[in-house]
């Protein structure tokens, strides 16, 4: 199936041909009149504000204790969960309230160990408020697609945008790429780039953009696959000190890329690295990188950070008093307003079984994202070409700022997401 949009005929085909939900259980009316199936109850949720409120139950998968990403992954996952008390202490969705506790998973970013905890708790959920990672969430892609369970990614690959059953929000990774690119062209005369990446859908993503921006801005490129651990970026290190690029992408978790933004300047290495998101952590200024990170390195951005004025932003902060602030926070946050918006459309539809909210999910033409992304982002009914959002934003290393990070660039497009036609993932 090439466009989301026709993910809403193929589900209205389903519900003709089946009255069933996604794991075989049949729908049943709930409060209001509502069709309901797996992952929603007539009883009140466990923590419930109002006790005659019913229960949507909502899957978390995430990388909450030794993999690279638990650094992000444990904020982005409390967020979500501040996200929906917020939603609930509002009065719910419908004669719902939305429970996203009780079943957490880690997959220690590990796609077989993210397949089998997803088997674990796959019947008790309506939907997934969070499934870290690209490879992991691509372990359980057919069996979200065959259940019809709509799922929201703490990733940004531009496979996101190909599939029905994802709600992914802000630039993917290729297209951030095509923009940092772009814009270090633009303000730093670059002349090579070289991609520094893990391989699998987040790296190789990332590399697909830049080399395509490379390409069409006329510069010399080369792509280095490394693989996660301080003790593993010997080559990645060579690569950059020997070739000596002006401009490094990296694509890492973000104690590889201390290691390798610390040697390569210990070698000498003079150019710039800029980082895709997930590569950045405020602790970064804190090791003994953070001399060369200073001076080296930028950091590109689906959306802007911690202490921004926006509704959304403030509400946020509200919602998460005394944490440390941290960007996985706001990731987490920003996540979640496509499948909030998907359940209020699929309770209006007096739908909220499976299919009816994947029906919903490809009914929204735009999300309310509270001001965190601009208007225009979360068209779900869209063709990935016209649904893919584009603009991505540049920060610095700031000893001062929250999250470590101040704005250097203001949302923007440059020439080469612009014009590039999504037909299909960039890495494929």
């Amino acid at each position: 199936m090439s466009g989301k949009r026709l993910a809403v005929v193929f589900v209205g085909a389903l519900l003709l041909a089946s009255c069933r939900g996604g794991d075989g259980a049949a729908p049943q009316e709930g409060a209001g009149g509502v069709k309901v199936d797996a992952g929603v109850t007539s009883e009140a949720c466990p923590n419930a504000v109002d006790k005659s409120k019913g229960c949507i139950y909502l899957g978390t998968i995430s990388d909450l204790t030794e993999g690279p990403f638990k650094t992000l992954a444990v904020p982005i996952t409390d967020s979500q969960k501040a996200f929906w008390k917020r939603v609930n202490d509002k009065g719910g969705i419908g004669g719902y309230e939305v429970d996203v506790t009780k079943y957490v998973k880690d997959n220690k970013y590990n796609p077989q160990i993210h397949n089998q905890v997803y088997q674990e708790i796959k019947g008790n959920v309506l939907a997934l408020t969070q499934t870290l990672g690209s490879p992991t969430t691509a372990a359980i892609l057919p069996d979200l697609e065959s259940t019809q369970m709509v799922s929201v990614p703490a990733s940004w690959t531009s496979l996101w945008g190909f599939e029905e059953v994802v709600l992914e929000s802000g630039a993917n990774y290729c297209v951030e790429s095509m923009n940092t690119v772009d814009y270090a062209v633009d303000k730093m005369g670059v002349k090579s780039v070289m991609a520094v990446h893990l391989a699998g859908d987040y790296g190789d993503d990332a590399a697909a953009g830049a080399k395509i921006a490379a390409e069409k801005r006329g510069l010399t490129f080369e792509s280095v696959t490394t693989q996660t651990g301080q003790d593993n970026q010997g080559g990645a290190i060579d690569a950059v000190v020997s070739k000596k690029p002006d401009l490094v992408v990296l694509t890492t978790g973000p104690t590889d890329a201390a290691v390798i933004i610390g040697q390569a300047a210990a070698r000498g290495y003079k150019g710039k690295f800029i980082g895709t998101s997930p590569t950045w952590n405020p602790g970064l200024l804190k090791s003994p990188a953070a001399p060369a990170i200073k001076a080296l390195y930028l950091q590109s951005a689906p959306w802007k950070a911690w202490n921004t004025e926006s509704v959304g932003h403030t509400a946020m902060r509200a919602a998460l008093p005394g944490v440390t602030p941290n960007d996985g926070y706001t990731a987490g946050w920003v996540w979640a307003y496509p499948l909030k918006a998907a359940l209020e459309k699929a309770v209006q539809n007096k739908d909220l079984t499976r299919a009816g909210v994947l029906a919903a999910a490809r009914q929204l033409t735009s999300v309310d994202y509270e001001g965190m992304l601009p208007s225009g982002a979360g068209n779900f009914s869209a063709s990935p070409q016209e649904g893919t959002f584009r603009q991505s934003l540049i920060y610095r290393p700031d000893d001062a700022a929250p999250t470590g990070v101040s704005l250097v660039e203001e949302f923007f497009t440059g020439p080469t997401a612009k014009d590039f036609k999504f037909e299909k993932p960039c890495y494929q």
